[in-house]
């Protein structure tokens, strides 16, 4: 009689920090800390963004961070999702006006899906050495289960709300061919690129028309599908780690100012309804570390990954939002005021929630996963 087979056993993954990666957060956090000053996030707002244009060459060619997931024979770091899920962290908890995720993460995964031509390893050497910067053309809305039938793009058509796009060099477009899709990498000198106002100034997203798709194929048709959906994974993956640094940052504000903040002669942080709410607010944070720290590690290990992935997408995108909604609310009237940085927390976590997939969309595919009924 056949045995019942025991359920698969979550990969046992180290999720400690390693010295080399708290190493890593310190330079990150140094230079964001000199160079990414509150005033001059807030003035991005104001059509500013001189800021972006600073910060990327500094942690791309100081730091060396553009190649972070490329391998050393390609001419980068060879480092894995752990170190780049640090690095989120940091950029997260500064709201850093930088391409890294769009192009260090999302595009560079493209070019190494394992079916990617020559012109694909010579494009991610330049991307790797801060020579240039890539986005993929499709939505920022998009997630690893949107239909990719819709990401096909041909001449003529603009595409929406797509993020990295006005810093990027190049365009990874996905063109429908027979046999599914084929990645081309496009001047993005050749499209027209038109940025749009978002919540989100700090992550400027632009609709881009292109009048024809010419360029290399970096992708063959045949692959491309499986790569953008794994591009678009490692990118859901990898933004919780952004939306635990943007948690981080708003626990630990909200906290240092109820502890000096007085009222009625006492200390915000002494009343017992307060202390509550930071209890809960800590206690999702933490939680957020774990899940998406858990994401991070199962990439760079190859184990369970998408569970992992769907985890952290959901639960951290939502604990953000939670968090940046209670510091506003937390900081009183100074949080009601455009002047607060929490602003720009709020709508990076705002913006965020909808990236890459829905909190919606993931527990849904979470839900097939481990097949748990709908209902």
């Amino acid at each position: 009689m056949n045995q019942p087979q025991s359920p698969k056993q979550p990969a046992n993954l180290d999720l400690l920090y390693t010295e080399l990666e708290d190493d890593l957060r310190s330079s990150v956090s140094a230079l964001l800390a000199d160079k990414c000053d509150p005033h001059r996030v807030k003035a991005l707002y104001d059509g500013d963004g001189a800021l972006g244009e600073e910060l990327w060459p500094a942690l791309a060619g100081e730091l060396g961070l553009a190649g972070l997931l490329v391998p050393e024979d390609l001419g980068g770091a060879g480092a894995t999702t752990r170190e780049a899920a640090v690095v989120l962290e940091e950029i997260g908890r500064y709201t850093a006006p930088v391409p890294f995720l769009t192009s260090a993460v999302v595009a560079t995964t493209v070019l190494l899906d394992e079916h990617a031509t020559e012109a694909a390893r010579a494009l991610v050497g330049e991307l790797a050495a801060g020579e240039k910067t890539a986005a993929l053309l499709v939505p920022f809305s998009f997630g690893p289960d949107t239909d990719l039938a819709r990401a096909a793009v041909s001449g003529g058509t603009q595409v929406r709300s797509v993020a990295g796009a006005l810093e990027a060099d190049v365009l990874l477009v996905p063109v429908a061919v027979d046999g599914g899709l084929e990645i081309r990498a496009v001047a993005a000198s050749s499209a027209t690129v038109d940025p749009v106002v978002s919540l989100d100034m700090s992550r400027p997203l632009a609709d881009v028309t292109l009048a024809e798709v010419t360029g290399d194929v970096v992708v063959p048709a045949g692959s491309g599908n499986q790569a953008v959906r794994r591009a678009l994974l490692t990118g859901a993956a990898l933004l919780a780690s952004e939306q635990l640094g943007v948690a981080q940052w708003c626990l630990t504000t909200t906290l240092a100012y109820l502890k000096e903040r007085r009222q009625f002669g006492r200390v915000l942080g002494g009343f017992q309804a307060l202390k509550h709410r930071l209890a809960d607010m800590f206690a999702a944070v933490e939680s957020a570390g774990a899940s998406a720290r858990y994401a991070a590690a199962a990439l760079a290990a190859g184990e369970d990954e998408e569970i992992a992935t769907r985890v952290a997408a959901s639960f951290c995108s939502e604990t953000a939002l939670d968090a940046a909604e209670d510091a506003i609310q937390l900081h009183g009237g100074i949080g009601m005021t455009w002047e607060h940085s929490a602003h720009h927390y709020l709508k990076r976590a705002k913006s965020s929630h909808i990236a890459l997939g829905t909190p919606g969309a993931h527990r849904a595919a979470l839900a097939d996963l481990v097949e748990l009924p709908a209902s």
